[in-house]
């Protein structure tokens, strides 16, 4: 039996009821039992602090930092603020990046947005895209999943309900498990 793909999510809102938490749930849902999604908790991370970085950083940050190092690959789902990325997932970026295990480092990864807005998040993907080069990360280019009207696309219990939405994440997972498979094989 294949071992499960273990994949760590990140969701850029804290929002309860968060769209983009939902579309990571929706994730969950259509990987099926091969996957094994965790979703990450960042809500209790401090401000960065670079004189508290590296091997000082907070507890919470290390434990984070292990999983990622761990993991198979990673998934960011994020609001857009502001026409970037929101800061909690920034703060958290930022004290990942500065521990010394580098998690981020060679992984594979792919992102999805959701927003009530027409363009569902896509510059704040864009803006990912930028800093995740800078920290070595392979993310996948296709499918790119920006849920516009995301309220639209979800029902009240936060399900998904957009049955071509629901095709782009079963093409985003292959793709990822298919990044993932060939950053493994010896070249």
């Amino acid at each position: 039996m294949n071992k499960k793909i273990n994949i760590i999510a990140l969701s850029g809102s804290l929002r309860q009821d968060s769209y983009n938490t939902a579309a990571i749930k929706a994730v969950q849902e259509i990987a099926g039992e091969q996957y094994e999604i965790e979703i990450a908790d960042i809500s209790d991370f401090p401000l960065y602090n670079q004189e508290l970085d590296g091997p000082n950083a907070p507890t919470q940050v290390q434990a984070l930092a292990k999983k990622i190092l761990a993991a198979d690959a990673i998934l960011f789902s994020t609001p857009e603020y502001n026409y970037s990325i929101p800061g909690v997932l920034k703060n958290a970026i930022d004290w990942l990046s500065t521990q010394p295990s580098q998690p981020f480092n060679g992984k594979p990864a792919a992102i999805i947005s959701s927003s009530m807005g027409m363009l569902g998040g896509a510059r704040a993907q864009y803006h990912l895209r930028q800093v995740m080069v800078f920290l070595n990360v392979h993310l996948i280019n296709k499918p790119e999943i920006m849920i516009a009207s995301a309220h639209e696309k979800f029902d009240e219990s936060g399900a998904l309900t957009d049955e071509v939405t629901k095709g782009l994440i079963g093409q985003m997972i292959t793709a990822l498990a298919t990044m993932r498979s060939q950053l493994k094989t010896p070249q």
